[in-house]
Order: C-alpha cells, then sequence, then structure tokens
C-alpha cells in the first residue's frame, strides 16, 4: 500500500514517476487567469494568521463545512478565525475522495513543509499556531509565496473601471520579479437586464472617460479607451463569465435603441438582453483581435441559485453550480462571425460541464488558421472540474480529437495565495497519463520526445501563445 501524498502521489508507474521528476515538477508556473487581488500583492501583504490566507474568500472549503452542518457564523460569520479554522479542521476528515482532501494536505505540504500529519480536531491547533508563525516571514508574504511557488507570471481578474493603480506600482518596481498584468473583465458592461445597476456602472464610466454616453457608439468608445488603458499597462487577456454564447441576428439600430432603453431605466425583454449582449461580444471581441489579444470565455455556470444566501452574503459565496445549457449551434455562430471577418483572435473556451467536453475539443479544430500554433484553445479543467477527473477528462477529450502537444496548460482560477500546488496536482496527473500510455506501448518509449511535450504544456506553450515575455530573476 503507497504511503498518503508521498513523491509517488498520483504517479503510476516507473515512467510517469520519471516524466514528472525530470520534466515536470521544477517548471515555472504561468498563472493565466487568476482572481488574486494586486492590491495584496502591491503592498506585499503578511496574513495575520492560516484563516486568514486560508479560509477567507475561498468558496470551495464554505461549500464542504456547510454540507458538514456547519453553522454560518463559522464559516464567513463573525466567529474567530481560530474557530473557524477549527471548524474547517473538523470537516477536513470528512471530505475524503473529494478533491479539498487532496488540495488541503497538498496546501499543507507546499509551502509550509507539513508532512505525516493529517488535519483534524485532534492536529487543528497546533498546525494552526505553526502555520501563522511561518506567516510572519518575509518569505511567506504575497510576493515571498509567488517566488517560493516558482511563478513567473500571475494574470488577475480586473473590471474595465479598475484604475489599475496596483498594477503600475507593480509594473514601476524592479525588485519585484514577477510579472502582475490585469485582464479585462467586461460583463458588467453586458448586464442590461438590471438597468439601475447597468447605468450605475456605465455612469461611472463616463465619468473615468470624462465625457458624455448619451447613445451605443459613445459608450463603444468609452470601452475602447478603457480596453487601450489596460493594453499600456501590459494587459493581453480579456475574460467573459457567461451562462452560455450568444449569437442572435441584429442590426445597429436595435441595439441603439435597446441601450436608449436600458438608460432611460426601462426594462428590456429577455430576446432583447441576448440581442444586447450579441452585438457586444463581437464588438469587444474585435477590439482584443485588434490590439492582438487572447480573448477567454467561461460558459456553463448557474450562478447565485440559493436566493437567501444571495441577499445575505452577496455573490462568490459558494452557491454556483454547474449548468445545463446547449451551446454548440450558437458558439459555434459567434465564431463563425467572427472569422468570417478575419476578427477572431487568439481563443480560449472553458466549460463547466464535463458533458460539452467533446463539443469543445472538436468545435476549436473548426477554426484554427494554420498560422498561430493552438489558436483556439480548450481551457483547462475548470471549477468543479479541476480535480482528477474532470483533468483527466479534459485531457483525454482533448487528446482524441486536437492537439494536446499546443495546450497552454493549468491555471488557478483562485483567489488564494496557497493554491499554485494546483499545478503541481495537474502536472502529477499529466505525467501519469503518458507515462501510463508509455508503460502500455501506446507512447514510445521516448523519454526525450515525450518529457519536451510535458515541459511545453506545463509552461512554454503558455509563455509562447499569450505573448507575454517573463521578467528576468
Amino acid at each position: 500500500m503507497k504511503p498518503f501524498l508521498d513523491d509517488t502521489f498520483l504517479l503510476e508507474t516507473p515512467a510517469a514517476e520519471r516524466l514528472y521528476r525530470e520534466f515536470a515538477a521544477d517548471m515555472p508556473i504561468f498563472d493565466y487567469h487568476c482572481h488574486l487581488p494586486a492590491a495584496e500583492i502591491a503592498s506585499d501583504r503578511k496574513f495575520e494568521n492560516l484563516t486568514a490566507i486560508w479560509l477567507h474568500g475561498d468558496h470551495y472549503k464554505w461549500r464542504a463545512m456547510r454540507a458538514n452542518g456547519v453553522d454560518e457564523a463559522l464559516i464567513t460569520g463573525a466567529a474567530s478565525d481560530l474557530d473557524k479554522f477549527r471548524a474547517w479542521a473538523a470537516t477536513v476528515p470528512k471530505t475524503l475522495r473529494n478533491p479539498l482532501y487532496h488540495w488541503t494536505h497538498l496546501e499543507l505540504k507546499n509551502p509550509f513543509g507539513i508532512t505525516g500529519t493529517l488535519l483534524s480536531p485532534v492536529t487543528a491547533d497546533a498546525i494552526y499556531d505553526r502555520c501563522t508563525e511561518m506567516l510572519q516571514q518575509d518569505d511567506f508574504s504575497t510576493r515571498g509565496l509567488l517566488k517560493k511557488m516558482r511563478v513567473r507570471v500571475v494574470c488577475t481578474t480586473d473590471d474595465p473601471l479598475d484604475s489599475l493603480e496596483h498594477h503600475q506600482l507593480l509594473r514601476d518596481d524592479p525588485g519585484f520579479t514577477v510579472k502582475i498584468l490585469p485582464t479585462f473583465r467586461p460583463d458588467r458592461a453586458m448586464a442590461v437586464e438590471n438597468p439601475k445597476s447597468f447605468n450605475l456602472w456605465v455612469d461611472r464610466l463616463a465619468d473615468i472617460c470624462n465625457r458624455d454616453i448619451p447613445d451605443y457608439h459613445k459608450f463603444l468608445e468609452c470601452l475602447t479607451l478603457r480596453h487601450a488603458f489596460f493594453h499600456s499597462l501590459g494587459c493581453r487577456l480579456s475574460d467573459h463569465g457567461l451562462e452560455e454564447p450568444y449569437a442572435e441576428d441584429y442590426t445597429e439600430a436595435e441595439v441603439a435603441a435597446i441601450f436608449a432603453r436600458v438608460r432611460l431605466g426601462r426594462e428590456v425583454s429577455a430576446a432583447e438582453a441576448r440581442i444586447f449582449k450579441s452585438a457586444m461580444l463581437v464588438d469587444l471581441a474585435m477590439m482584443d483581435h485588434d490590439r492582438g489579444w487572447t480573448q477567454q470565455f467561461h460558459f456553463g455556470a448557474l450562478r447565485n441559485q440559493n436566493t437567501r444566501a444571495f441577499r445575505g452574503l452577496g455573490p462568490d459565496t459558494g452557491y454556483d453550480s454547474i449548468g445545463d445549457f446547449s451551446m454548440g449551434r450558437t458558439l459555434g455562430r459567434l465564431l463563425d462571425r467572427l472569422d468570417c471577418q478575419e476578427k477572431l483572435a487568439r481563443t480560449v473556451l472553458y466549460v463547466l460541464n464535463p458533458r460539452d467536453n467533446e463539443m469543445i475539443a472538436t468545435m476549436i479544430g473548426n477554426f484554427q488558421d494554420g498560422h498561430i500554433a493552438g489558436k483556439m484553445q480548450f481551457g483547462s479543467g475548470w471549477w468543479f472540474n479541476d480535480q482528477k477527473d474532470g483533468m483527466e477528462r479534459q485531457i483525454n477529450a482533448l487528446s482524441n480529437m486536437g492537439l494536446l502537444s499546443r495546450f497552454v496548460g493549468m491555471l488557478t482560477d483562485s483567489r488564494s495565495f496557497l493554491s499554485y500546488p494546483r499545478h503541481e496536482y495537474f502536472r502529477r496527473v499529466l505525467c501519469n497519463l503518458y507515462g501510463r500510455d508509455m508503460e502500455n506501448g501506446e507512447l514510445p518509449h521516448d523519454f526525450a520526445l515525450i518529457g519536451e511535450t510535458i515541459r511545453d504544456i506545463c509552461y512554454r506553450n503558455a509563455v509562447d501563445y499569450f505573448g507575454i515575455t517573463p521578467l528576468e530573476g
């Protein structure tokens, strides 16, 4: 029986062990999509205790705690950080076979060096005290942790109205060698189904751009200005969080009329909202293409399903689920609409429902252009799928129907500075699949050939694909 979480964790064959050890383990990290707060990196925050860095904002853990019968006061409420940690420690033994059990102990192992001890009510206080003490050291600050994890590039997720002041501070700091770049996330620019919040957002956009926004044309002008501002600070990616693709037929007059109606505070129909979103996706995609950016689309999340919890806690608190949308035909129309105008930028597509894996893996093949290697990407297993089964299903779909060798690899998609062991987890899964095929005679016993492919997927493909050069140091 293998020990839990030893050096051969998730590696089932000698070939897999060698691939991981020689080609994957020491590769740097290019985190091209995450939700880390740039302000905390700019200030080089030191977290006051383990709960502050590990449980605050982590709705993965919150969901498990609620399922274990933990009171909300010990999750997002007014309980002390120590009591919240004790509640989490009491939940961890109940997460066996949930990926949280792996992630928890991987994150205690790296960066804290805790091995051979399982988190439980018995060990909770000792682990809390040890980690909290370590968090006061310089190499456990936000910047210290990024360096410790060998992170070279971080792309955060930012609203177009963001001042990006913290990104400017980081850009101008010659002593910090991790490149921190913004990502343009214009979801609120499309949210016409709520006229009040949409208009507040547009009013703020007008103030920032110092111009009136009386019509859709001026709206696009201001968004283009923000797009250019993001570009000036190194942004090379956009991102959209959508339930499903939008590709309705529309005219400029229809879109202008919908915008004018919303600006008057009037409600629009579901059909009109879809028309507006369809036009916005095209116009924003054209901005991305014209500046040489990569666009990302995250499809398939049903968000904020618990109304009572949403009213009390707000979004991103653990009340989202996998959606059941039919998106192949609409996605094809959207991509074709852009391709017909020769305005289809590099594109990464993520789906939350693994049912859609093969559809996406074949869809990207329709729009590869023969000039940019891997121009169309099937994004890594996302959210509920960034675990062993989900990663394997995504990798196998891409292997069978596309070129896994051109894949840009793993990302954290996290708000936590302790989430980087997810890259280790992914790399072990990846090496295990290749190693198993080598042992079975399904791939050649050529470690140089396959090892270089592993290095590409772990890091080098992302550097080449996104056109972002890491800093030296």
